[in-house]
């Protein structure tokens, strides 16, 4: 009976050592440490949507999502250029990450519980909504507006099988007119054939951007939705890394990165972070 502790204690020993050892092995095979062995960042993204990602006038990448990730390559390596994006279709975006292709994805991936279940999401970087685009001149002027105009008022939308279902979510009876492409959408507007557009309200506030005085949008947006980016599960000290680094973009040191990247692609003076009681806790 005497020696059973002694075994006990053996036991224990070699259970935390093995604990030990496997924490390790796991810290070792970090992406974390590989990237930085690597000396650059791999990002998945896209190439064809304004203001996310597209291709400039000359030909390189720009978009908030390449803004986002050149913010972790700074993180990583103090050199924002550090990063180099693979261009991906939509439906890549979580394949390339379980294979390793990429070390992230940032292309306004919509966070949902059943992609939670392949991919690890980040802390969100944008939050998405539907808005409406409407002319400058346009008599209306708030939702609503609007909503008290009934069905004498006609929302262009892009074709699609819950369009108008998604329109009378704001304006139960509205006339809507689905349109194949986004430019025959805003054409509608243009030419006064449609009253609003209902897009991203992403979309709507970079047209403004780009065309100064043409259009406004009301206040009012619905149906959110969260866009993060996202990394392969069972890698922790990565995911903490990313995390840390849009944090601080987002309320910290890098904050005028972030607020910039804002402003230029969203036309939106984003308030400072609060200084004192930190805001996540409020």
């Amino acid at each position: 009976m005497h020696h059973r502790p002694s075994v006990f204690k053996a036991c224990v020993f070699l259970f935390a050592a093995s604990a030990s050892l496997a924490s390790v092995v796991q810290a070792a095979d970090s992406k974390l440490d590989n990237v930085l062995k690597r000396g650059h960042l791999i990002v998945g993204t896209g190439s064809t949507n304004a203001p996310w990602h597209f291709q400039g006038a000359d030909g390189k990448l720009q978009g908030f999502d390449i803004d986002i990730g050149r913010i972790v390559a700074k993180g990583l390596f103090n050199d924002p250029s550090k990063v180099e994006f693979v261009v991906q279709s939509s439906d890549a975006r979580i394949p390339n990450l379980l294979t390793d292709k990429v070390d992230m994805s940032c292309q306004f991936i919509t966070v949902t519980a059943s992609r939670a279940q392949q991919v690890a999401f980040t802390l969100p970087y944008y939050r998405e909504g539907v808005g409406l685009l409407l002319p400058t001149n346009s008599k209306y002027k708030e939702i609503e507006d609007l909503q008290a105009a009934g069905d004498g008022v006609t929302v262009a939308v892009l074709q699609n099988v819950y369009a108008e279902e998604l329109v009378h979510q704001a304006l139960p009876k509205a006339k809507v007119d689905q349109y194949d492409s986004v430019d025959l959408m805003y054409q509608a507007v243009n030419s006064g054939r449609a009253d609003a557009a209902a897009t991203d309200q992403s979309s709507v506030k970079y047209l403004m951007v780009q065309n100064p005085g043409r259009y406004r949008s009301p206040t009012y947006a619905w149906s959110p939705q969260t866009y993060a980016c996202a990394v392969k599960r069972g890698d922790q000290d990565w995911l903490n890394f990313v995390n840390t680094a849009l944090h601080e973009a987002m309320t910290g040191v890098e904050f005028p990165t972030y607020k910039a990247s804002f402003k230029q692609w969203f036309g939106v003076d984003l308030p400072e972070p609060a200084i004192g009681f930190p805001v996540e806790f409020k």
